[in-house]
């Protein structure tokens, strides 16, 4: 991939996605992917246990604050 491709992905991804650091003990991230299972990201399976619990659809989820 060169580097005007990165570049392009990188500011699409700013002007779309709020980015948030999150910190887990020592050998929790192995924990943490577990519970996600075969098939799911670990950033999926974050996402979705968030989405979860503030009790929106992944319609709401994925139309974001700024399209409503």
């Amino acid at each position: 991939m060169g580097k005007t491709s990165t570049t392009a992905k990188d500011r699409w991804n700013r002007n779309n996605y709020d980015t948030i650091l999150i910190r887990v003990p020592k050998g929790r991230k192995a924990d943490i992917e577990r519970a996600a299972g075969d098939g799911q990201s670990l950033n999926g399976y974050i996402a979705d246990t968030l989405r979860q619990s503030i009790g929106m659809s992944k319609e709401e989820w994925k139309a974001g604050a700024d399209d409503k």
